[in-house]
């Protein structure tokens, strides 16, 4: 299958190219700066955000991985980070779009969504809620648009590869994951989708 995975030098892109390439895949590398290309993969300087670039792009590959995020850097708006996913949804066409989201839509037991409890950190809430909105882009998109979501459990950190992960659609399937196993279950869903045009969630087990 050939997978064109954008932000592939991202915490979550550089795992998910790397687990790709391990089961065999043809992978397309995107950053938008010159990159040196992983183990296996072939790197290409394109940015998510050039809609007739992506265009380009997913006429040549099966499925087109966003693993971009909402800026960090001061002064930068994180809702420009909506308008990226919006540019997706217009220019992949029938290529499968998946994009690695955030937690923050996630849904609490009261049914308030995390991002809008006391506990969802401050400093986090910016480009949380440019997640929530994104994800919203998606749902209003067409019927002829196959995409997925994929929401990490509230705590993303680094560790091992342990392949075993916890699924769930839109509550919490868990507290902890592994940016390893969040590319595992992505790479789960590429290779036998379950969740087409739908949002779901993982944790490690």
């Amino acid at each position: 299958m050939k997978i064109a995975v954008y932000g592939a030098s991202g915490q979550v892109g550089s795992r998910v190219v790397a687990e790709a390439v391990q089961r065999g895949h043809d992978v397309t590398a995107l950053n938008r700066q010159e990159t040196p290309a992983p183990p296996g993969a072939t790197s290409v300087v394109g940015n998510a955000a050039d809609v007739d670039g992506v265009r380009d792009v997913a006429a040549a590959h099966d499925v087109v991985v966003s693993a971009v995020g909402p800026s960090r850097v001061p002064g930068d708006d994180p809702e420009a980070f909506v308008g990226i996913v919006r540019g997706l949804t217009t220019a992949v066409g029938s290529t499968r779009l998946v994009v690695v989201g955030g937690s923050g839509s996630l849904l609490a037991p009261s049914g308030v969504q995390l991002i809008d409890t006391p506990d969802f950190p401050e400093e986090f809430k910016a480009e949380g809620r440019a997640q929530v909105h994104a994800l919203g882009v998606l749902r209003e998109a067409g019927p002829e648009l196959d995409w997925t979501y994929v929401s990490p459990a509230p705590i993303v950190e680094d560790g091992d590869r342990t392949g075993a992960y916890v699924a769930g659609l839109d509550e919490p399937a868990g507290l902890r994951l592994t940016f390893a196993d969040w590319a595992v279950a992505l790479l789960d869903e590429i290779d036998k989708p379950v969740h087409q045009r739908q949002r779901f969630t993982v944790a490690t087990a």
